[in-house]
């Protein structure tokens, strides 16, 4: 038996596995791959020839932290995308669990050593969305510079008035400031120059040959405030990180500077953000990520310079499709005894 947390992609893996998934289940997501997988059921049933010491499997999707304990009696595998797996839900299992399967890289909330001890094999997932994301964060800064989402709403509503838009600025000559240089910022460096833009990054931790070859400059992080045009964060979510961007941070940049998040929520603090917003502090900001997923500050909702997306930085129709077959082979090595990749507690095979 497989657990695997009710979220919307993971519960491919019940349509994959399960022959008594629900037919509306089935239905929506042909649907929704008849782009990329038009022949989904041909898929599903090819998928399912390489996996038949795990298929036919029964499916349990579970909705929260409190159905993820009652559902694990029994389990030989734990798909979990944000529910934690430690020692009490590993004696919730009985003894049968043998693989935890995060959906995604970061294994906050997953007890690796106390998986270890008990001979389960904590697996990540690799999203490989890098691209994705960097082409939502520019794609953002393109929305907050032309105003598209303003303008649409106005044309919509039967308006046709520039001055309601107005001031909008070109992109070229401006300043794009990168809190973080890791692999997406990397990728969005070279879109932001194409497009005639100065490019500054922050990262204590990224050597400068890495900056060189990017012909990005690196910049203090006080510093880059100052002078940018844009600030987009990608730097990961850490204790110190948590809410790095409240309202000391909104004082030192420029009051005609906009805020770009496609990290993580919780780096920005939403109501020092709406506060500055509403003071005229900031022009304006693109959010991906929330404090508090799904729930946005109501003052935010109601800013016209505020453009907001519902964490699809990383949405990829073939992607989604490939994690899903990714999840699945693991299970099946681990269960046919091979060593899958990516795991996160290589100490299990000794």
């Amino acid at each position: 038996m497989v657990v695997v947390e009710d979220d919307p992609f993971p519960r491919l893996i019940q349509v994959i596995l399960d022959p008594d998934t629900p037919a509306a289940r089935v239905a929506a997501f042909s649907h929704f791959f008849a782009h990329e997988l038009p022949d989904f059921t041909g898929w599903c049933k090819r998928l399912r020839t390489r996996l038949k010491r795990l298929h036919p499997a029964d499916v349990r999707l579970v909705p929260d932290q409190a159905g993820l304990l009652a559902g694990l009696a029994g389990a030989t595998a734990v798909v979990t995308e944000s529910l934690a797996v430690g020692k009490q839900e590993i004696a919730a299992a009985g003894g049968t669990l043998r693989i935890v399967q995060k959906y995604g890289t970061v294994l906050s909330g997953i007890d690796t050593a106390s998986c270890g001890r008990a001979g389960i094999r904590v697996l990540t997932l690799r999203r490989r969305a890098n691209i994705s994301c960097a082409e939502h964060a520019f794609g953002l800064m393109l929305a907050l510079a032309r105003k598209i989402p303003l303008s649409n709403s106005q044309v919509h509503a039967g308006g046709w008035q520039m001055k309601a838009v107005a001031p909008i600025h070109r992109l070229r000559g401006r300043v794009l400031g990168l809190v973080g240089f890791g692999r997406i910022p990397q990728l969005v460096a070279p879109k932001a120059k194409a497009f005639g833009l100065r490019v500054l990054a922050h990262d204590p931790f990224v050597p400068a040959a890495v900056f060189t070859a990017a012909g990005v400059e690196p910049a203090g992080f006080s510093e880059l405030l100052g002078i940018s045009d844009y600030v987009s964060i990608h730097t990961p979510l850490a204790p110190q990180t948590r809410g790095l961007f409240g309202a000391d941070v909104f004082a030192r940049m420029k009051p005609t500077a906009y805020l770009v998040n496609t990290a993580r929520g919780p780096i920005v603090n939403e109501a020092a953000l709406a506060s500055a917003l509403d003071a005229g502090r900031l022009a304006g900001a693109a959010l991906d990520v929330f404090e508090h997923e799904p729930r946005v500050d109501p003052r935010l909702l109601a800013l016209p310079n505020v453009v907001l997306t519902p964490h699809i930085g990383s949405a990829e129709v073939e992607l989604r499709a490939r994690m899903a077959a990714v999840v699945v082979d693991n299970i099946l090595a681990v269960l046919a005894g091979r060593r899958p990749p990516n795991c996160a507690n290589p100490e299990v095979y000794g």
